[in-house]
């Protein structure tokens, strides 16, 4: 780890650790944060908010030590190593590749998550109802969407042929994420081109190398280094004329095409719950983890206009929120 994070990890630490000095007051419960970075920062508006409905306000009854770790797994493993070593009371993380580095760094710590695919077939838990150990916490549906995404974005543009996407091959979501949607590309008759980045810079080049042309959207799958890029991506996308979808409202509001899926404000809100009942004293096996299920399609019709494209009515009839 680089000794910046290192600097920036302990005054975090610091900070977090600091409890109420007068007699009689409650107990501050210490939350130890990590995410890889990106738009996933909105979760924590939520969580904060959920938590403030159930009574827990921040600065009174918790403070939130958040790393973002920039997708890098070992920095995630040596933060909650920290955490727990410090004692903190609670690790709340997002995203699988976060979830499953801390789990391995620490031993007693209870651990609430917000994952994007089945914390079963990852082995997270022993299942939904009964999770069997201290790991429970919440699923939104991104990876489980991702053949539907791809035959909504064909719906909005109906003569989209060519999609194009980037992922790192050893990201322990994308490739089976990239897989799904490579199956449902063939069934749609769409040319499917992947472009394979391990680092933030292939990404950038990658992006810089982009044709006019060469697609006509780009479709994006869970990757937890490309998720902290997302609006280079948007960004890039709209001055090269490439429509994009993704899998969160915010993303659409900073100028993303479509997106369909959740958003992580939700997520987060509903997740504090979790940490309420953890913090309280419940132990996260009986906790059983809940999939949120609720999926809204967002439409941006300014970026729209600015790429030239008409979106169809009964497309525009369905979404949930419309950009104008």
């Amino acid at each position: 780890m680089n000794k910046r994070f290192v600097v920036s990890l302990l005054a975090t630490l610091i900070l977090a650790s600091v409890y109420l000095a007068e007699a009689g007051q409650p107990k501050v419960y210490r939350i130890g944060a990590l995410y890889p970075g990106g738009p996933l920062s909105t979760t924590f508006d939520g969580l904060r908010g959920g938590l403030r409905e159930l009574g827990f306000a921040e600065g009174q009854h918790f403070t939130l030590a958040i790393l973002d770790t920039k997708g890098d797994a070992k920095a995630a493993e040596e933060a909650a190593r920290n955490f727990e070593r410090e004692k903190f009371d609670l690790i709340y993380a997002l995203t699988t590749p976060m979830v499953t580095p801390a789990r391995a760094a620490t031993t007693n710590i209870p651990i609430v998550f917000c994952v994007g695919t089945d914390p079963v077939a990852m082995g997270l838990v022993d299942s939904f109802v009964k999770p069997g150990g201290r790991l429970t916490g919440v699923q939104y549906l991104v990876t489980d969407l991702t053949a539907k995404r791809l035959e909504i974005l064909k719906e909005i543009l109906p003569k989209l042929s060519r999609v194009i996407i980037f992922y790192n091959p050893g990201d322990l979501i994308a490739p089976d994420a990239a897989k799904l949607a490579r199956g449902e590309a063939g069934r749609l008759g769409l040319k499917f081109i992947e472009r394979h980045v391990s680092s933030v810079e292939e990404l950038r080049k990658v992006l810089q190398a982009l044709k006019p042309g060469e697609a006509d959207a780009y479709f994006y799958v869970p990757d937890v280094m490309v998720i902290g890029q997302v609006q280079l991506i948007i960004d890039t996308a709209k001055a090269k004329k490439l429509a994009t979808m993704f899998h969160e409202r915010s993303l659409v509001t900073n100028g993303a095409l479509a997106s369909y899926g959740q958003n992580y404000y939700e997520i987060g809100r509903v997740s504090a719950k979790y940490v309420q009942r953890v913090l309280s004293g419940v132990q996260p096996r009986d906790l059983k983890v809940e999939t949120i299920d609720d999926v809204e399609l967002v439409i941006n019709l300014q970026t729209a206009k600015q790429l030239g494209l008409t979106i169809p009515p009964n497309v525009l009839a369905r979404a949930k929120k419309v950009i104008k």
